[in-house]
């Protein structure tokens, strides 16, 4: 096989090591090799960032292994060709497992084009992906927090859960707080309830009567503490990330009109995905990335059952996440196809099947800037009207009826195409 790239390196990178393989030849002579190894400080990586300039090299090469590669990208991206790939599809083969044979590995592989690029996003992408990413965890934390301040109520069986819809609400937060400070009875902290909950006046301060004891208030405290640290910190996240987000202002709208979809998962969809589709061939290629499609198990001509792949585990989160809301949102495309597949498959598969759509919509709306038009609940219908108006007479014919058919609409009516249906 012909090489096709001059002057190129295979990095191996570790977290405190980079092996670097320089390769330099034209395509009918043999390279010449020097491997190097430098330290992963700031500092070390500009000077084999120097090194490769001085020595005339294009294309860089690396594996994407864990988190580590990161700060190498960061330094080299403004100055190579960087090309991230994938550590199972580059994998050796056994017995030649050294740092060295694996930065000549890939180098080799870079010099003859066969590694395949991982999608990286630009650094602004990048910056609004970190900043989703841990707002996340901060809801994962808080949700954490919540379950075990329920838990400690129930232990001094303080039963405002089960009067209150909404432990954290403004009535029964200001409960919470007169539990800490114990100089009030149940009936003086039931009067603190605004609004409705004031009709359940009497249930409240049997709810209130519990054994919260010395030790309880001491965690509950430091609970409530934390809940409000949680709070502050996500609405400074929320005003980083919605100024993150003006450049894609236009995308961001269009993306939240998707049934489901609402402006936080919008967000995440441009953090994870970009707005430039032309990076990923095709909307079926972007949903074997994004892990919402099958892979394939064929042996012998014979097609086997073959489980989701695996991939942006972010962005398949959200994706099914929009799919749970958009199968509750009344008169959607989405909500008549979620309960025709969950019938047949499951509920876990159809709602897959609806994360797959909606992705192919988000794909087709970035690429070409469309709106989302949705076909509406009676989609399917209309296009199987045959079949359907069959088994409907045929339902009425079993329970005695004699049927008639006559059309009132002659040729149905008129259905705009959904975005990426």
């Amino acid at each position: 096989m012909e090489p096709i790239v001059e002057s190129c390196c295979g990095l191996d990178v570790h977290q405190a090591t980079v092996v670097a393989c320089l390769l330099v030849g034209g395509p009918h002579q043999r390279p010449k090799k020097e491997v190097r190894t430098f330290g992963t400080k700031t500092r070390e990586l500009m000077e084999m960032r120097d090194w490769l300039h001085d020595n005339g090299c294009a294309h860089v090469g690396m594996e994407a292994t864990g988190i580590y590669w990161k700060p190498v990208y960061a330094v080299l991206e403004d100055n190579f060709d960087l090309v991230v790939g994938n550590a199972h599809h580059i994998k050796n083969v056994p017995g030649r497992k050294t740092d060295v044979k694996d930065s000549e590995w890939i180098a080799d592989l870079l010099r003859h084009g066969l590694i395949a690029r991982s999608f990286v996003p630009p650094k602004p992408i990048r910056e609004l992906r970190d900043l989703l990413r841990y707002r996340r965890k901060l809801i994962e934390s808080r949700t954490a927090e919540r379950n075990r301040l329920h838990k400690l109520l129930e232990t001094a069986n303080i039963k405002l859960a089960t009067v209150a819809s909404d432990v954290f609400g403004v009535s029964a937060t200001a409960m919470l707080k007169a539990l800490v400070r114990g100089d009030s009875t149940p009936q003086e902290m039931a009067q603190l309830a605004k609004k409705r909950l004031r009709q359940k006046l009497p249930e409240l301060e049997l709810a209130l009567e519990g054994k919260l004891e010395e030790h309880h208030r001491f965690v509950l405290e430091m609970q409530l503490a934390r809940l409000e640290q949680l709070d502050e910190h996500l609405g400074k996240l929320d005003e980083r990330i919605d100024s993150k987000l003006t450049p894609y202002r236009e995308q961001h709208a269009r993306l939240a009109r998707i049934p489901g979809v609402d402006r936080v998962l919008a967000a995440v969809m441009i953090a994870e995905l970009g707005t430039d589709m032309s990076v990923f061939k095709s909307a079926a290629h972007l949903a074997a990335w994004a892990g919402v499609c099958p892979g394939n198990n064929e042996s012998a001509g014979k097609r086997k059952r073959a489980d989701t792949r695996k991939g942006n585990v972010h962005l398949m989160t959200a994706l099914v996440e929009a799919a749970h809301g958009a199968s509750r949102t009344k008169g959607s495309y989405f909500k008549d196809k979620f309960f025709r597949i969950k019938a047949r498959r499951g509920y876990l598969r159809a709602a897959v099947a609806i994360a797959h759509k909606i992705l192919r919509a988000v794909h087709t709306m970035l690429s070409t800037g469309a709106e989302y038009h949705d076909l509406g609940a009676a989609y399917l219908d209309h296009i199987d009207a045959k079949r359907v108006t069959g088994n409907l007479v045929r339902r009425l014919q079993r329970l005695g009826y004699e049927v008639t058919l006559a059309t009132r609409v002659p040729h149905g009516p008129q259905l705009s195409p959904e975005v990426a249906g």
